[in-house]
């Protein structure tokens, strides 16, 4: 299996902050109505986004097709969109006030399956636009250098135990009708039956379980994903002084 391109290994998060703070979203074979063909290429498994070492450049990361199983490419028939707000504040603002600020959206569509292109859209207009075989590893890059595409098959960076998570579920369970429940009828657990799921949530378990091997605490490490892969420069899409980038990701089924 392969990583991320030429971003690197590095897995990040649904929120890109300029200042320090994380989002956190993941949808994984969640659909049985999505799971196939050509529906699955509009089936958003993560939103990533983080900035570069030097602060100059956001990568984004969409990834789509759970658990793809070979033979599915990137073509006309979906439509991908990053939309990022760059406002002003700390990172606290990122959950405290609305993600107001100016808007910029990242659109990649596939005239064919050996062809790629990119708009970074702003209230002026098209800001950059790049073209291309994105396929290859290194990527295609735009006349001006500040986009940069990368669209193919890859490993799913997303660590999930989901034997243990649903082993913890079933432990939650068992403890919740001597609980009481908050406001937000979450069971307020005693520290002891507390530790109790958390060890069950961590537990590798022994036996498979589909698609989960045995004894292998990430149960999507075997798992492959259609990966759209954008490293912008951060003046294309934050406005002069804001510290906040929020982001996030969106797929339209062309009629």
């Amino acid at each position: 299996m392969k990583q991320l391109a030429f971003l690197g290994a590095g897995v990040a998060v649904g929120c890109a902050l300029l200042l320090a703070g994380r989002g956190h979203a993941a949808d994984h074979i969640d659909s049985d109505t999505l799971a196939a063909a050509p529906l699955a290429m509009g089936d958003i498994n993560d939103v990533y986004a983080w900035m570069s070492s030097d602060g100059s450049k956001v990568n984004l990361v969409m990834t789509v097709s759970p658990a793809d199983p070979g033979g599915r490419s990137f073509g006309p028939g979906v439509q991908y969109v990053f939309h990022l707000t760059s406002k002003a504040g700390a990172a606290a603002d990122v959950v405290n006030k609305p993600a107001s600020g100016v808007t910029t959206t990242v659109i990649c569509t596939f005239p064919s399956t050996a062809m790629a292109q990119c708009w970074v859209n702003g209230g002026s207009g098209v800001k950059d636009y790049v073209s291309g075989d994105a396929s290859n590893t290194a990527g295609t890059t735009s006349s001006s250098g500040k986009l940069r595409l990368f669209a193919g098959r890859r490993s799913d960076p997303f660590f999930f135990n989901l034997q243990g998570f649903r082993a913890g579920t079933a432990q939650l369970n068992t403890f919740r009708g001597a609980a009481i429940s908050n406001q937000a009828n979450c069971p307020q657990l005693s520290p002891t039956n507390a530790g109790i799921v958390r060890t069950t949530l961590a537990a590798t378990q022994t036996t498979a379980t589909t698609p989960c091997p045995a004894n292998q605490p990430d149960c999507f490490a075997n798992l492959n994903v259609m990966a759209l892969v954008v490293q912008v420069d951060k003046s294309l899409v934050n406005a002069p002084n804001n510290t906040i980038l929020s982001v996030w990701g969106s797929t339209h089924m062309v009629p």
